[in-house]
């Protein structure tokens, strides 16, 4: 098939497979085989490889076809496929995305609630994460823009071990905007969220099993707090 045939095929609805050919799929006269351990086998008729295949019980796989001849493999394909997929999820679930977060002041903010908003600034940081701060003026408040910019800049200096000045505070509109920076990467900081959690973790566990091993004892010492009442009735009886 051409290319210009290929490329009107796939606007007709079609689509060209990225797996690779496996067993009779392969058609050329001869491959040069790999074997299940990766131990090279030589140049080898196709009807040899595809016996060789069914002897091993295993797949033979097209691993590089545009050698000459082509390479094929001896394996288990399914298996493969599945061991393949499983990285691939593990990679995507460690790929760090980077996440700009937004965080809105007053100029005249309230100390209680800056300290509440700068918590949450250091909270974004410390996962990793870019935050965009945003003063918001109203009113006369706009005439005093040198109000916004002293505190984003208290701001950036009270976080200033955790993120930089990445971007620095800019007049846009009714508003002023600062971007700040992590120190540490995403996968760092996400590493870092997985080893506090799994010594939480951990740390529970251990205070279960310690709880666990104070009860026994008083469990055992129950019956022996009995006996000396049994023997003073025994006594009043007599």
């Amino acid at each position: 098939m051409s290319v210009r045939q290929a490329v009107a095929w796939c606007n007709r609805g079609g689509s060209i497979s990225a797996e690779p050919r496996i067993n009779e799929r392969i058609r050329v006269p001869e491959v040069r085989l790999v074997g299940p351990s990766g131990e090279q086998v030589g140049i080898v008729p196709l009807a040899k490889a595809l016996e060789l295949a069914q002897e091993y019980d295993l797949d033979l796989v097209e691993v590089a076809a545009n050698a000459r001849p082509p390479v094929c493999k001896l394996m288990d394909y399914g298996k493969f496929k599945y061991e393949s997929a499983m990285k691939a999820r593990e990679a995507r679930k460690n790929q760090a995305h980077t996440v700009i977060k937004e965080m809105k002041l007053r100029p005249k903010i309230d100390p209680h609630d800056y300290d509440t908003k700068k918590g949450h600034v250091v909270r974004f940081l410390k996962q990793g994460d870019k935050v965009k701060i945003t003063i918001m003026f109203r009113g006369r408040e706009q005439s005093r823009p040198e109000l916004g910019y002293r505190l984003l800049q208290r701001l950036a200096e009270d976080v200033q071990e955790l993120g930089f000045i990445e971007s620095n505070p800019k007049q846009d509109g009714r508003n002023m905007i600062m971007v700040l920076g992590p120190h540490k990467k995403k996968t760092e900081a996400m590493a870092e969220a997985r080893e506090a959690q799994a010594a939480r973790k951990a740390e529970r566990q251990g205070g279960s099993s310690e709880v666990a091993q104070a009860d026994e004892p008083a469990a055992e010492e129950a019956p022996a707090e009995q006996a000396p009442a049994d023997t003073s009735a025994e006594n009043a009886e007599a």
